[in-house]
């Protein structure tokens, strides 16, 4: 799996990733969000020709969908917390 953090001011997208299933298969372009219920992952998508979003790949099962977003998010925060410590060290932190 591989995560970049994103720092886009006003946006609530807070990384994205890729993942590779069995190493065989590859979805690129989820998004961790920072939602009003909490931090999510969202599925790759698309714009739609009427402007509606919709997903490119997702799990069919919801035992999938939370094992993905599980292994996302805790990856989300160990990036997180190594940028963090990286700020701290160097100064730039808060």
């Amino acid at each position: 799996m591989r995560i970049k953090l994103v720092d886009i001011e006003g946006k609530r997208i807070k990384a994205i990733a890729s993942i590779t299933i069995d190493n065989s298969f590859v979805v690129n372009d989820l998004k961790v969000i920072d939602g009003s219920k909490g931090i999510f992952v969202a599925m790759p998508s698309s714009k739609a020709k009427d402007g509606t979003l919709r997903d490119i790949a997702h799990p069919i099962k919801q035992e999938a969908r939370d094992v993905i977003s599980s292994a996302v998010l805790e990856k989300y925060e160990l990036a997180r917390s190594e940028a963090e410590a990286a700020a701290e060290a160097t100064g730039d932190g808060a």
